[in-house]
């Protein structure tokens, strides 16, 4: 004989299921977020934005600008390449970011938890896909990318702890770029523009290590940054940019020009007495400036403006 159900026992049940249900939402909703500030949104177009660059350079046709190969790459670095690039950092960064200030706001600490370490492998899959849409021209350029990524935070190389290959290591940034260039030109970009590129990220990334100057001291990590101190970091990221212009110059002489106001604004703060743990907010935006002057000044070789305009 069926046994009878207390209609209050059932009340309770459905409301434990549905308190459950909350807090799997919750817990989920919280994940997200935490993803998404370790992917560093305002970093994003550092990755992504040179595959806009390397397409508009290398494209000589309308429809070549928008292949779907073009935008999968570009999704690709848009996020899953900065939740792994960022992922690996944080985990083997966790000691040292126990007393970083950047951490305390607009970044996140990383805790220990399983999921960073899961989606970096997972971030790290997906990148399998870069491989299968693009041409062999392309590939030691996304195996650079993987290669330097895992190594400038991960031992044994971690390069972010050796003075100068920190620097140089963070090239890294350009490669998602030259393998977008190869895979709509067919063919590997020219060497200036690889060398000039290389050296705006040498700079870019020895500036953004200023602000980490103290808390890289206290624990006891040599960077360049820390080895030159502000002022003559300050004038590292000068003379870089200043190269990368020289190089950009052999290229296109007002590709040049535009990168130029690198080393300008380097004399901007050092003068002004700007502080570098403010200035350094202002180069996502500065970067995207610059960027979309190259994309648009590309893509006027394809349609030209007085094609377009009355």
């Amino acid at each position: 004989m069926p046994t009878a159900v207390d209609p209050a026992d059932s009340a309770d049940a459905d409301a434990d299921a549905t308190d459950s249900a909350d807090t799997d939402a919750t817990d989920r909703r919280a994940s997200a977020r935490y993803l998404l500030k370790l992917s560093r949104p305002r970093f994003w177009l550092y990755l992504a934005g040179p595959i806009a660059v390397g397409v508009a350079f290398g494209a000589t046709t309308v429809p070549g600008l928008f292949r779907s190969e073009n935008i999968l790459l570009f999704g690709y670095f848009l996020l899953p390449a900065n939740l792994f690039l960022y992922g690996v950092n944080d985990v083997f960064d966790r000691d040292i970011d126990e007393d970083n200030p950047k951490k305390d706001g607009r970044e996140v600490r990383y805790a220990g938890d399983r999921l960073v370490p899961t989606v970096v492998v997972a971030s790290l899959a997906l990148g399998a896909v870069t491989f299968a849409i693009t041409p062999r021209v392309a590939w030691p350029y996304l195996a650079g990318f993987f290669v330097l990524g895992a190594g400038y935070s991960a031992p044994p190389l971690r390069f972010k702890t050796t003075p100068l290959l920190d620097s140089v290591s963070n090239g890294l940034y350009v490669l998602p770029g030259a393998a977008a260039y190869a895979l709509v030109a067919g063919a590997a970009p020219p060497a200036a523009a690889l060398a000039g590129a290389w050296l705006w990220a040498m700079g870019m990334h020895t500036f953004s290590a200023i602000p980490d100057i103290e808390p890289d001291r206290a624990a006891g990590i040599r960077t360049t940054a820390t080895a030159l101190g502000e002022s003559r970091t300050l004038a590292y990221c000068a003379a870089c940019w200043i190269a990368a212009a020289g190089a950009f110059a052999a290229v296109d002489p007002r590709i040049g020009a535009v990168l130029l106001a690198y080393p300008a604004l380097v004399a901007v703060v050092h003068l002004a007495g700007v502080a570098i743990d403010r200035a350094y907010w202002w180069f996502p935006a500065i970067n995207t400036v610059v960027g979309a002057v190259l994309t648009m000044g590309a893509l006027t070789r394809i349609v030209p403006p007085e094609a377009v305009l009355p």
